[in-house]
């Protein structure tokens, strides 16, 4: 197994989606009150509250590495950090940092990520509306710069291994729609755009689990847990045998 566990499955769809995978939405506690509808005024606050905590992953049971998260305000914007450190099996250590500043309704501001292991690098994402602009940097090699245009200027960061990022993601869920819900989503590190669809369904065998919401694309599902305040508890990936669990 690769550095993110979601990675063979972002091939497979060819950048049709690389979403849900490598960290695929966030480090911010979630609310069981419905987000405010696009009608309503979100305040200073918006979908958002702090948040602090720290994720053991594991696949087959074997943890191969541990993530560390906060969410709070800055101004009249949030910002959310992880940083990341894992252990493939048969892979080299990878550490893993990350910088999300949102708007209050989750629309994406900025981004930073960088890596370092057996190589490093870097990058910058500028959002004006609905087009990201990307500035990556690698070893050894010019600046590399690119551009995507998406349908909204809410779109979900979903990046690898950073899986606070899910939480952001399940913020996005429109709890009074309900129903099906489509997002578009940037994986960084892929430099992958795409879409993954949401639903609620009825949360079973977890523990201290008062909602699940599953995450699809056409060849990838991940289940996440959330408690009785919002927070995201666990995120399993059935097909990886991955899990992410909330220390």
């Amino acid at each position: 197994m690769n550095d993110s566990f979601f990675r063979t499955a972002h091939r497979h769809r060819h950048r049709a989606i690389a979403a849900v995978a490598a960290a695929l939405a966030v480090c911010a506690c979630l609310s069981a009150t419905p987000r405010p509808s696009s009608g309503s005024s979100a305040g200073a606050s918006g979908i958002f509250v702090s948040d602090k905590g720290k994720f053991k992953i594991s696949i087959n049971g074997a943890p191969i590495g541990t993530e560390e998260f906060e969410i709070h305000p800055s101004g009249d914007r949030w910002t959310a950090q992880g940083n990341a450190d894992v252990r493939p099996p048969g892979g080299a250590p990878t550490h893993i940092t990350s910088r999300l500043t949102l708007q209050a309704d989750g629309s994406p501001v900025a981004y930073e990520w960088s890596t370092q292991g057996q190589k490093k690098a870097s990058a910058e994402i500028q959002f004006q509306n609905s087009i990201a602009t990307i500035t990556l940097h690698l070893e050894n090699a010019r600046p590399f710069t690119q551009q995507f245009t998406f349908t909204s200027p809410l779109v979900a960061i979903l990046d690898n291994n950073l899986y606070h990022q899910y939480a952001i993601l399940a913020r996005l869920y429109d709890r009074e729609k309900k129903g099906s819900q489509t997002f578009s989503v940037l994986v960084p590190q892929e430099m992958t755009p795409g879409t993954v669809t949401v639903n609620s369904v009825a949360p079973a065998g977890v523990a201290n689990a008062a909602e699940e919401l599953r995450v699809q694309t056409p060849d990838l599902e991940v289940d996440l847990y959330l408690d009785a305040k919002g927070r995201l508890i666990r995120l399993v990936a059935p097909a990886s045998n991955a899990e992410v669990v909330r220390e």
